[in-house]
């Protein structure tokens, strides 16, 4: 563990999991976008056109895609952030029909905070973008200005650095700036996986692991 302030704030460079976590951030608005998208539109379809009854199939398709983008979304959490999310519930009664395996899917809490997380996808992935590309964009600047400064026009707020000394100076700024900034992703990360864990599992109450997907719709038997 590191002691020494210096090593707190450069050992962030060494981690992998900084640059994982960097990943992650930057894949959340996208994927966020795109969740917003596809339930708005599919939701707006679908109560629109519940008098037609075509609606009500369009809801169900969409609360049926949903089920996958959310186990996906815990499996990109696992993998990136590396956080343990308990594998996802399902009620004990047996489903002995179709109805009753619908009925236990929307009965698990689960179903209903998955859609909740990827509708909090896009205003928290838009924030994470925002943050990381500002930062990012800084520090690669600041880092690269004595090289850059000759040919290009690099302004930071009133600062216009266009000398070799100005760009010393900003070059110096950014060694300490990048490191800070990383430390940023990383408390993003950090907060996404605290989320990813309330939102997207569920432990089982008797303490049997769980399955990950809803049953297999199976037809009764006779």
């Amino acid at each position: 563990m590191e002691t020494n302030p210096l090593e707190r704030l450069y050992g962030v460079f060494l981690k992998p999991q900084t640059y994982l976590n960097t990943l992650y951030l930057f894949l959340a608005f996208p994927l966020g976008l795109a969740y917003f998208v596809f339930l708005v539109t599919g939701l707006s379809l679908g109560i629109g056109l519940l008098i037609l009854w075509v609606g009500l199939f369009i809801l169900a398709g969409v609360l049926a895609l949903c089920w996958p983008l959310t186990l996906f979304e815990r499996q990109m959490a696992i993998s990136l952030l590396k956080v343990e999310i308990p594998l996802v519930a399902h009620s004990q009664e047996p489903a002995r029909t179709i109805f009753q395996q619908i009925k236990n899917h929307l009965s698990n809490p689960v179903t209903w905070k998955g859609i909740a997380y990827l509708f909090l996808k896009f205003p928290i992935g838009l924030a994470s973008f925002i943050i990381t590309t500002t930062l990012s964009a800084l520090s690669l600047g600041l880092l690269l200005a004595p090289l850059a400064y000759p040919w290009v026009h690099i302004n930071i707020g009133l600062w216009r650095i266009n000398s070799m000394p100005s760009a010393a100076i900003a070059c110096v700024l950014g060694l300490i700036i990048t490191p800070l900034s990383l430390h940023v992703f990383n408390l993003l990360a950090d907060w996404s996986g605290k989320l990813a864990i309330v939102m997207l599992g569920n432990p089982s109450p008797t303490g049997n692991q769980p399955e990950v997907f809803p049953p297999a719709m199976t037809a009764p038997s006779h």
